[in-house]
């Protein structure tokens, strides 16, 4: 059941409903981190945000196909729970893999010449350590659109063909790695604190929930520096030229800064997917990726821009080869 869309009571639950459970989100999680149990009571929140997200793809769809179901839920929880609650399964829900590793990792791999801004204001700790994180998995997120190699493990992302609150975990746990990986230890090296990293979890967990929802939100002016749902929905084009765009997890600044931020004014895509094909059920997707076959499945018919990024890759190879070879004297 949906209201209808042209009312001002609509208008204004649209506008002002992101802001209000982003929001409501984190002051969930300042409660949570303030117990004995913070995981355990952020995952609470958590799943609190994803019912209440849940109901509103319900009430007010911004594509109303979406709502069917594709056989794919148990996969998207699966892999939810796999890739952002194995360290920590048996005590929390599984939506917090990242806080989890931050907790056993800070305190051996924090740098001790105490080069972070421990003075500042926590908030201001928060907003350093995202935009310094976002770079990291702005690069990791990009690889693995512009690579094979780490393409076969994110297309599981993007091969689903319509976008809600579940399958927003649905990532391959090589992925999920490599993106943490790349995002954390820069602030390791720096020496940021545990409460950073888990605010920087609690903020990636609820603006991921955002991004992928089926709601009808009008974001406006945040578009330019947050990764929204109306943004992301073009980074999961089936176009090239709109899906390898807004690589941003939570920010969209170094979309801005590197050129591969994407808002034409006009709605945005529902027609989302891969050319490739993605084996159906939890484990086959897991293990597809690490075969000739299912790299082949994955991979489809490889783009003309991708081969042509590979040919010049190679040209580029070939040239320094005969740059670095000696040169032979003729008689």
């Amino acid at each position: 059941m949906t209201f209808q869309n042209s009312s001002r009571l609509y208008a204004a639950v649209s506008s002002l409903l992101w802001p209000a459970i982003f929001c409501t989100g984190l002051t969930g999680a300042y409660f949570a981190f303030q117990s004995h149990m913070p995981l355990l009571w952020f995952n609470v929140v958590y799943l609190s945000i994803v019912a209440t997200i849940a109901l509103f793809e319900r009430l007010m769809p911004y594509e109303e196909t979406w709502l069917e179901r594709d056989g794919e839920t148990f996969s998207n929880v699966a892999h939810t729970l796999l890739s952002k609650g194995s360290v920590q399964i048996a005590a929390a829900i599984g939506t917090s893999f990242p806080m989890a590793v931050a907790t056993v990792a800070q305190p051996f791999l924090s740098h001790q010449a105490h080069i972070w801004p421990e003075q500042w204001p926590m908030a201001l700790q928060v907003v350093l350590g995202l935009v310094i994180a976002e770079f990291g998995l702005y690069v990791a997120h990009r690889l693995a659109h512009e690579y094979l190699s780490l393409w076969r493990f994110h297309a599981l992302h993007h091969s689903v063909e319509r976008l809600w609150v579940i399958n927003t975990g649905r990532f391959h746990i090589i992925d999920s790695l490599f993106k943490i990986a790349l995002g954390q230890i820069p602030l390791y090296l720096l020496g940021a604190p545990l409460p950073v990293f888990l605010w920087i979890g609690a903020v990636t967990a609820f603006i991921g929930l955002l991004t992928h929802c089926n709601i009808d939100v009008r974001t406006g002016p945040l578009d330019w520096f947050l990764s929204t749902p109306r943004l992301h929905r073009w980074h999961h084009s089936k176009l090239l030229a709109e899906g390898n765009t807004n690589y941003g997890e939570n920010l969209v600044i170094w979309d801005q800064v590197l050129g591969t931020y994407y808002n034409p004014p006009r709605p945005s895509s529902t027609d989302i997917g891969i050319s490739g094909k993605v084996a159906k059920g939890f484990l086959a997707q897991l293990v597809q990726p690490f075969s000739s076959k299912g790299r082949k499945q994955i991979i489809g018919k490889k783009p003309k821009e991708l081969l042509a990024k590979e040919e010049q890759a190679a040209r580029a190879a070939s040239a320094r080869k005969q740059a670095s070879e000696p040169i032979r004297k003729t008689s």
